[in-house]
């Protein structure tokens, strides 16, 4: 089931609307594009499932550190 919210003008909009999920789903995607930042990351430049975790998490790590030490 798709978590994106109905116009405010539709005419079959339902009562309930999980405003948590949406922001889970929110934040999942703003995560694949910082990480999709990373050109070998975007591109799976690795040849190895193995070597393409280790960029991913090295990647992530970076974004970490970045998200943290801000000055």
């Amino acid at each position: 089931m798709p978590i994106v919210p109905h116009r405010s003008n539709a005419k079959n909009r339902p009562g309930f609307f999980p405003k948590v999920l949406y922001r889970g789903r929110a934040r999942i995607g703003q995560a694949v594009g910082e990480l999709e930042r990373f050109k070998r990351v975007a591109l799976r430049c690795e040849k190895t499932a193995e070597n393409y975790a280790a960029l991913v998490a090295f990647a992530c790590s970076l974004i970490l550190v970045k998200s943290v030490h801000t000055i």
